[in-house]
């Protein structure tokens, strides 16, 4: 089994593909395994590609029998929230069947490391924040019910199969690979940043506010928004803990700041120097009010730390990405 070799499932992706550079930055040799539903095969940089579905045993079998990886990043999850109210089994089929498939798979292979990419959505609407690990669970949509599920599988295999595992509970992520290799691009896109600088692109007309009417200083949502490369870092430090530490573990991936929707909008009005028009529209369903991060435990335990606070340098490097790539 090579030490250095590390199976990311969905590493096409937005977070998966910043992991990817930042396991490769760190020694590792990353293995994407991605179906390409909302990835992008243009993203895999770092490592070997291999096409395969997370519901597919029998190709996960064949990858990990081939790479012979000796732990596995599982990012491969469908994470829309208004799609999964509307359209909730899919989730339930791969975020929860998707997971156990792969656990499955990693446990009959021998792997003794794997890390989750986690959600805040599995708190809900919070009693207390910041928002502590330990807070009560209960999420309101089936993406954050799957991911919670998901959760459920790995303390099992922790248990019954020896599978030491790191649970990332990330808040909102954002930004883009300072570099510009990588960046944010999904279809549909529901995140708050990219839509908002399609507009200050020209390439929408407006952006709409889902909800004024939140019990929050303005109106609107506030989001704890963590940059997707401190992100990525934060796998290659969980992965590098579990050396020494077995067992399942939990962490929350924040700043411990909140913004709101108005606030990134400014923002991205100074960083872009773009006039951005927004119109109201209704709360979408399955929208806490405010989602901040208590992010103490990783500090602590992995000795990780946001580079990248700043809404400013988040929403400017997105904005690089997007300007480079025209989107």
């Amino acid at each position: 089994m090579a030490a250095k070799t590390v199976l990311v499932t969905g590493g096409a992706g937005y977070i998966g593909s910043h992991a990817c550079k930042a396991l490769a930055n760190a020694g590792y040799e990353p293995v994407v395994y991605d179906n390409l539903y909302r990835g992008h095969r243009e993203f895999v940089k770092w490592g070997p590609f291999e096409k395969g579905d997370i519901v597919n045993r029998k190709r996960l079998d064949a990858v990990i029998a081939h790479h012979k990886p000796s732990a596995v990043m599982h990012f491969a999850a469908l994470a829309i929230v208004s799609e999964s109210v509307e359209t909730p089994l899919p989730y339930y089929d791969t975020n929860v069947g998707g997971t156990a498939t792969v656990v499955t798979a990693a446990c009959s292979a021998g792997i003794k490391k794997f890390i989750f990419s986690g959600t805040c959505a599995v708190y809900g609407i919070p009693n207390v924040t910041p928002i502590k690990e330990s807070a009560i669970l209960a999420p309101i949509n089936a993406y954050g019910r799957s991911k919670l599920m998901a959760e459920n599988v790995l303390a099992t295999a922790s248990t019954a199969h020896n599978l030491s595992n790191v649970t990332l509970r990330y808040f909102n992520a954002a930004g883009a690979d300072p570099d510009g290799e990588i960046g944010e691009r999904h279809d549909p896109e529901t995140h708050i940043i990219p839509n908002v600088l399609k507009v200050a692109a020209g390439k929408s007309s407006t952006v709409v506010l889902n909800g004024d009417d939140y019990p929050t200083p303005d109106g609107t949502c506030i989001r704890d928004y963590v940059h997707v490369t401190d992100i990525a870092n934060a796998h290659v430090k969980a992965l590098q803990y579990l050396d020494e530490n077995p067992g399942s573990h939990v962490f929350n991936l924040g700043t411990g700041d909140g913004f709101s929707v108005r606030q990134v909008i400014e923002t991205a009005r100074k960083v872009t120097k773009m006039d951005i028009p927004i119109s109201i529209g209704p709360r979408r369903e399955g929208d806490p009010a405010i989602l901040v991060a208590n992010a103490s435990r990783i500090l602590e335990a992995c000795d990780w730390a946001p580079e990248k606070p700043s809404l400013e340098v988040q929403i400017s490097d997105a904005w690089t990405w997007h300007q480079k790539n025209g989107f």
